[in-house]
């Protein structure tokens, strides 16, 4: 006998009371199992997936993408017993029926060649039962077991196409696209054997929808797409009929009036159709101001920072350093067998100098207790690491990181702001941190005042490594050179403390032998 069950929203979190539904991965109709992941859903920590407690097939969504749902709030239908089994039974023959006539049913995720049941190339491309289907505008062929999908389900960014997002997408390491041949038509073929044929970078793509082929070298549509021309609709002014830059800037240069309010804005002097026109033209095309949703983890993030801010008295000090040793070691680490297959880079090091300076200087890596009006020291280490992503900052912290090895250390940061960039940080790998390195110089800022993170009593920023003029021995040399950032609460940490902990930071990356005489 059948039975509609409602999944409701649990508390994923400790004392959350609402979450945003991000991506659904399972729609009416689709039959699902115990423990099957049906959704992904944003908390004010982290983006979590939620698996079914239920087997049967789908009924109704009941809470769609980009909304936020409280917990306890039911959020998905599931007709669970024999009339959703027999269902999903039918829906299954339904498909393999379809499929043997070569097209495959609805999420039947495979096509036939023909009737004899051998697998045509849809194979290689199966997508997944709430997956979206790759895009059809890949210029470049991925790389092998690249992951398509963005964290939402949307393509990924261009420049980004290559990187492992989420756990969720298609491999796309086996359909690769096929080169297109030039097709050339009656009209294009030259008048006679005499007639000179078109400059071999020209190429005539086969006429789509009904539109007549274009002859154009890959710069100049390079240059239409820049400047928003269509070229289907110019006449060519080159060899047979080939459109040439100055066909394209000559359509640009013709905008309408709407477009010429934005052309008004472009800076004295600009030639038509440059790039400044164009830039105008497009902010033209904006709306004025854009309103984006407080929600999830920037929610948190605004929430924290401010609470930070306006409770702890901060303290910033700062020292530059010449780490050149530092930069020497790094390079030595990486030929070693104990770090093969890790990423090592100087944040590894610069780790490893702030949780020596912390067992030497104990207050550093303590905590404000206002309700029990105490100081709570803390003698081991969850090493918290800032790390930027689509959905805001994210501090994730590598639990007991004084008790790793060096090379440990460096797979734990690396997994760790991996996971965190991935959008996949759990709950528990966002709290219980004890201290923080945030990396600025990543981004190529030489330093900046960075705010402790609540619950904490210091925060250390890395600056980008440069080269610099630096007095070695007497004599000026070029050295690698970096300005290290210590903020902290001014209520635990006094500044003759806090002044030991950066000064014991930059001694160990001046010269890293110190980490070994110090631990």
């Amino acid at each position: 006998m059948s039975e509609l069950k409602q999944f409701k929203l649990p508390d994923v979190g400790e004392g959350l009371t609402e979450a945003d539904i991000v991506r659904w991965l399972v729609q009416p109709g689709d039959k699902i199992s115990i423990n099957q992941i049906i959704v992904e859903i944003e908390t004010a920590k982290a983006v979590v997936e939620l698996p079914s407690p239920y087997e049967g097939v789908v009924e109704d969504l009941l809470v769609p993408e980009g909304t936020t749902a409280d917990v306890g709030m039911p959020i998905i239908s599931v007709q669970v017993g024999a009339a959703g089994s027999a269902g999903a039974a039918g829906s299954a023959g339904a498909a393999d029926a379809a499929g043997s006539d070569g097209a495959a049913g609805p999420g039947g995720g495979r096509a036939a060649a023909g009737g004899n049941g051998e697998a045509g190339p849809a194979d290689a491309a199966a997508v997944p039962t709430g997956v979206p289907a790759p895009p059809a505008d890949i210029s470049e062929p991925p790389a092998e077991g690249a992951v398509e999908p963005g964290i939402y389900g949307s393509p990924a960014p261009k420049e980004k196409r290559q990187a492992v997002l989420v756990g969720y997408g298609v491999k796309l390491g086996a359909t690769k696209r096929r080169a297109r041949k030039p097709v050339t038509t009656d009209a294009d073929a030259p008048a006679s054997a005499g007639q000179a044929a078109p400059d071999a970078g020209a190429r005539a793509p086969a006429a789509n929808g009904g539109r007549a082929a274009v002859l154009a070298k890959p710069p100049v549509r390079k240059l239409a797409k820049e400047l928003g021309v269509d070229l289907a609709r110019l006449s060519g002014t080159g060899p047979s009929g080939s459109i040439t830059r100055d066909d394209i800037q000559a359509a640009a240069a013709a905008v309408t009036p709407a477009e010429a309010v934005g052309a008004e804005a472009a800076p004295a002097g600009a030639e038509p159709g440059g790039l400044a026109q164009v830039a105008a033209m497009r902010l033209a095309s904006l709306p004025r101001e854009e309103r984006i949703a407080i929600r999830g983890v920037r929610k948190h993030t605004a929430a924290a920072m401010a609470a930070s801010a306006f409770t702890a008295p901060h303290v910033t000090e700062f020292l530059q350093i010449d780490i050149t040793e530092t930069i020497t070691a790094t390079a030595r680490l990486k030929s070693l067998a104990e770090f093969e297959g890790i990423r090592v880079s100087p944040l590894v090091l610069v780790a490893k100098a702030l949780l020596v300076a912390a067992s030497r200087q104990p207050m550093i890596n303590s905590s404000w207790d206002e309700a029990a009006q105490e100081i709570v020291v803390k003698h081991y280490v969850n090493l918290g690491i800032a790390a930027a992503t689509d959905r805001g900052l994210m501090v994730p912290s590598v639990k007991d990181a004084h008790a790793l090895s060096l090379p440990g250390l460096a797979q734990a940061i690396s997994d760790l702001a991996s996971t965190a960039r991935a959008g996949k940080a759990t709950p528990a790998d966002l709290r219980g941190g004890t201290i923080t390195i945030t990396n600025v110089g990543v981004f190529g800022v030489d330093t900046g005042t960075p705010i402790i993170t609540p619950g904490e009593a210091a925060i250390l920023a890395f600056g980008q490594v440069r080269d610099a003029p630096w007095v070695v021995d007497g004599q000026l040399a070029v050295r690698k050179v970096c300005t290290l950032a210590l903020s902290f609460d001014h209520r635990i940490v006094d500044g003759d403390t806090g002044s030991a902990v950066l000064r014991d930071v930059g001694a160990m990356l001046t010269d890293p032998l110190r980490m070994l005489a110090w631990s």
